[in-house]
């Protein structure tokens, strides 16, 4: 017999595939997720998804008994990357306290809660204080070929730390060329030419545990959209406007077979890889 499991933001419902992988067998799965494309991609890996919408219109009293509940609430309003955020308060990270509701509501045997590692200690301390336990911090670098630090506060027991894969961008990319692709009616292409960069010494051989920065694109502000980076380390953290491929979080170095190299950002299946997807997980959208 299975569990049952209520994810709350579910997004393309990877929680799914991670409780597929690791043997757990569910009997029913419901979303809570407000955004068309995320569910289209949901529904055509796992068409059995029961979808709630919106988390403020989900309420215990209308739910079967919940064995699991999961969730990466909004991180929009608690990441250093956002100016003037508001932590917890904010529109978008203060739907954190209908997961809270929900919890509280359903009260499931086990919980897991995800957001990004980078929020302040005082949204930390508020999100301890508020489930009753300690967040675990894991960098995803250490299962994929990304930088990805997130804290994870759950009751499940015996949690340890993932074995280190030793992956770097150069293990999972789809080509060394530049790859072009046709979006209603118009070309976009992946690569920059060679010429427009500048660009520091990439070592011939280098693997890190962390992204290694280059350089950046001549001409263009300093900001993650032009930032160069080595396939011998790891990709920088993938956001979702990231667009295109990974548009916004940054440019790569491809060394070509005869010895030139190309500058380009990433191709929709690369980062799928680098979320350790399987190939053509979210096919069926536009690439942006």
């Amino acid at each position: 017999m299975g569990i049952t499991v209520l994810s709350l933001f579910d997004g393309i419902s990877c929680g799914q595939l991670a409780l597929q992988r690791a043997g757990i067998k569910v009997d029913r799965y419901l979303a809570s997720e407000v955004d068309k494309y995320a569910i289209k991609i949901t529904q055509k890996n796992f068409p059995n998804t029961e979808q709630l919408g919106d988390v403020k219109n989900v309420w215990a009293k209308n739910l079967p008994k919940i064995d699991l509940l999961i969730g990466g609430s909004p991180c929009q309003d608690l990441s250093i990357a956002k100016v003037g955020r508001k932590g917890l308060d904010g529109e978008r990270s203060g739907l954190f306290w209908h997961y809270v509701r929900l919890l509280r509501t359903c009260k499931p045997k086990y919980f897991l809660l995800e957001n990004v590692a980078s929020m302040s200690k005082d949204n930390k301390h508020k999100i301890t204080e508020v489930l009753g336990v300690e967040p675990i911090m894991i960098n995803s670098a250490l299962v994929s070929a990304q930088q990805r630090k997130r804290l994870y506060w759950t009751n499940i027991p015996n949690i340890t730390q993932p074995e280190d894969k030793g992956l770097v961008l150069d293990d999972i990319l789809e080509s060394g060329y530049g790859v072009a692709v046709e979006e209603r009616g118009t070309k976009l292409n992946y690569s920059q030419k060679k010429a427009s960069c500048l660009m520091a010494n990439d070592p011939q051989y280098y693997q890190s545990i962390k992204p290694v920065r280059l350089g950046n694109l001549k001409g263009h502000r300093d900001n993650q959209a032009n930032r160069i980076y080595s396939v011998r380390g790891k990709s920088v953290s993938l956001n979702a406007n990231g667009g295109g491929g990974g548009a916004k979080t940054g440019l790569y170095k491809i060394d070509l077979p005869d010895g030139d190299y190309i500058i380009r950002k990433l191709t929709p299946l690369e980062c799928e890889r680098l979320q350790t997807l399987p190939d053509n997980y979210s096919e069926g959208i536009s690439n942006t």
